[in-house]
């Protein structure tokens, strides 16, 4: 029997292996189920899906189950980003949202996640009871279902269009006058993802000059998996240079990650990107915090300190950071990973309005990211952070963690180790404020090692220290 595992970003698996529509069907009653639980049945539920093979097909086997539990269901027309699918749970006031998604993962898996009623990651008290409600369903092998035909005649189908609604929210929260100024030039990316059509869009209307690549749809994303990553990112970075352009913006295959190339082709990771997005917050009047993963640059905890406000870390995956920008005063949070979001704006990861809000900084400043970059740099000294990882069965992963946990280094590369985090795996802060970090993947048969301090020689021997760690005590 298959075992579906409802985590922290859904279900995901291999499509036409585990992912078949009879599962999906199976996950969307867990879901129903939860709903009723809830009492937010009543508030219907928003359906959207990828670009990926069957992503529709998939969608629409969910609204069947959907209408069958009585639930009044809205799809979206044609694919929708995950954060614009979220953005339309609060403007609906829906009781939720189903997203056909996996996401950055390679174009043979699919997956199915739920956003609760906040329109953000739905946390682990919320993803472990629609686990047990999973169970339930595969052990009395019911599932509820109708046509989509017989729910249209009942009044609780809908298809849908999110662009305008979530459009018009956008340009509510960026200086239209500075944009449509600045006219930047602008080479966009989604990666043949759910961001054509909503990116290029957007900043148009915001009069820049826009010159989209791979916006065809192609649900083997050119062969490659739509992770924004530098080296999925050629063509963008070629075309950046070649064009003589402002910016150039990637999103993933569902558009809740982005990436961004300066001017000059450099590459800005998202640990770059959040110091410079929190300082031109503050710059603009903003006031508030700032909430970041375990894994996150701690350039913007200087930043924050020098301006009195709080910073708050919180475990891998972005439910925690989504938390803490509902719950706290905070103006950003984001994950090393690519995720940002905002105060005011949906507490789920979202880069599309991130890209926006990247642009309205350039238009806003006035000089390229990477002098941007550098200006912070001889505010508040050298920041370098990297990772790397090391191949780890996962029936040894709680072994080795518990290995390195009992055996503290006293010191590493000859820097001495002043604090032991464990909110998130095991993270040695370093006498100078460097750190290291060695977590395990929640995704992968692998232990994540993250690093950071204040130039590139040191953040290479310390990454390298933190892989001898793990070899050591995957070898005991």
């Amino acid at each position: 029997m298959t075992t579906i595992q409802f985590g922290t970003d859904g279900w995901r698996a291999i499509i036409d292996r585990d992912f078949t529509l009879t599962n999906v069907k199976i996950v969307a009653q867990a879901i129903a189920d939860y709903m009723k639980n809830h009492n937010l049945d009543g508030k219907g539920i928003i359906v959207g899906y990828d670009t990926r093979k069957g992503s529709q097909h998939f969608a629409e086997g969910v609204c069947r189950v959907m209408l069958g539990n009585a639930i009044s269901t809205f799809v979206t027309e044609r694919d929708a980003p995950t954060p614009v699918t979220a953005f339309e749970v609060l403007n609906e006031k829906a009781g939720g949202a189903v997203m056909i998604t996996a996401s950055h993962n390679p174009p043979e898996w699919n997956g199915i996640k739920y956003i609760p009623d906040y329109a953000g990651p739905a946390l682990p008290d919320i993803t472990e009871e629609i686990t047990k409600n999973i169970d339930q369903v595969l052990k009395a092998k019911t599932v509820k279902e109708t046509s989509i035909e017989r729910g249209t005649k009942r009044h609780l189908f809908k298809s849908i269009d999110p662009k305008i609604p979530y459009t018009e929210f956008v340009e509510k929260q960026i200086d239209l006058a500075t944009m449509k100024k600045a006219k930047l030039k602008i080479v966009i990316d989604p990666m043949h993802g759910t961001a054509r059509g909503y990116l290029d869009y957007i900043l148009r209307d915001l009069g820049c000059e826009i010159t989209i690549i791979h916006d065809d749809l192609d649900p083997t994303f050119g062969g490659a998996r739509p992770e924004p990553l530098p080296e999925f990112l050629v063509s963008l970075k070629s075309k950046v240079v070649s064009l003589k352009a402002d910016l150039g913006l990637a999103t993933d295959g569902d558009a809740d990650r982005l990436a961004v190339f300066d001017s000059d082709g450099t590459y800005l990771a998202a640990n770059q990107l959040l110091p410079l997005l929190y300082d031109y917050l503050i710059k603009i009047g903003k006031r508030g915090g700032v909430v970041r993963s375990v894994s996150t640059t701690h350039f913007v905890d200087q930043i924050a300190k020098k301006h009195g406000f709080p910073v708050y870390e919180v475990p891998v995956g972005f439910k925690y950071v989504g938390q803490y920008l509902r719950e706290q005063d905070v103006i950003i949070g984001a994950e090393e990973s690519g995720g940002f979001s905002f105060k005011g704006h949906i507490s789920e990861k979202d880069g599309i309005f991130t890209c926006i809000k990247v642009a309205e900084m350039r238009a806003k400043l006035g000089k390229p990211l990477s002098q941007l970059f550098d200006e912070l740099q001889s505010e508040y000294g050298s920041f370098c952070s990297g990772r790397n990882e090391v191949q780890c069965p996962e029936t040894q992963k709680q072994v080795v963690m518990e290995r390195l946990s009992s055996t503290i280094p006293d010191k590493i590369i000859g820097i001495a180790v002043s604090m032991v985090n464990r909110i998130d795996g095991l993270k040695l802060i370093l006498e100078d404020g460097g750190w290291l970090l060695i977590r395990p993947s929640g995704t992968e048969s692998i232990l994540r090692i993250y690093g950071e301090t204040s130039t590139k020689e040191t953040l290479k021997m310390l990454l390298k220290a933190g892989k001898s760690l793990v070899s050591k005590a995957l070898n005991e």
